[in-house]
């Protein structure tokens, strides 16, 4: 795949300001409700591993925080396709040797394979250009056993009644960044496609965000 993709979904992504989730629940009570959910639903649905931990489109760190403290991992790696994201949540959490963040690709992941005990990617998968690509690239790192939780907008109707309103206020600088919808069966059907097992959907804010989880299967 052509470089080009890597500069274009930096670009697409180059107004989000580094602290942006941090400093969103903070100043907005509508994202501090949305985002908040979010983490209560994610926190539910893992469980803690021994090993490391991978989260994609990591931003500026607030939620890989609260992934570490609901998993507690060995270690938990960040990646962002953009450096000053990157850059603000290592500074931010440079005091916990146990989180590391660093400049990635989620269509071109460079670890090795069998690597991770539980992969988290929350609201990135519909910013990527293939979708697919990164859930096989997700399977390829996991070590047996291990899981993923996927989270997405769901595209139902009340999603994409609030969408347009949201981008032309306080939203506007996720416009076109969206390259994906997810509605009806679509990401179960994607991650089965791929390998996983045991895949799980589960909505929850009014229906309009999608939970996945699912498992990479232990070697016969």
């Amino acid at each position: 795949m052509s470089g080009h993709h890597t500069i274009s979904a930096a670009q697409l992504h180059q107004n989000v300001p580094p602290d942006w989730y941090e400093r969103s629940v903070k100043e907005n009570f509508f994202q501090r409700y949305w985002h908040t959910r979010r983490i209560n639903e994610v926190t539910k649905f893992s469980q803690p591993v021994s090993g490391d931990v991978l989260d994609i489109g990591s931003a500026d760190g607030y939620f890989t925080a609260h992934i570490f403290s609901a998993v507690h991992p060995k270690k938990i790696i960040g990646i962002d396709i953009l450096k000053s994201s990157v850059l603000y949540a290592s500074n931010r959490y440079r005091r916990n040797r146990q989180m590391a963040f660093q400049v990635g690709d989620a269509e071109k992941l460079k670890f090795s394979a069998n690597k991770f005990s539980a992969v988290f990617i929350l609201e990135a998968l519909e910013h990527v250009f293939s979708p697919q690509k990164v859930l096989a690239g997700i399977f390829r790192v996991l070590l047996p056993g291990g899981y993923v939780i996927v989270l997405v907008p769901s595209e139902n109707w009340l999603f994409k009644l609030g969408w347009p309103i949201w981008l032309k206020t306080r939203g506007k600088i996720w416009d076109d960044t969206h390259l994906n919808f997810f509605n009806g069966n679509k990401l179960p059907y994607l991650m089965k496609k791929v390998g996983f097992v045991d895949v799980k959907a589960h909505t929850f804010i009014l229906g309009m965000l999608l939970l996945v989880k699912a498992r990479k299967p232990e070697y016969k």
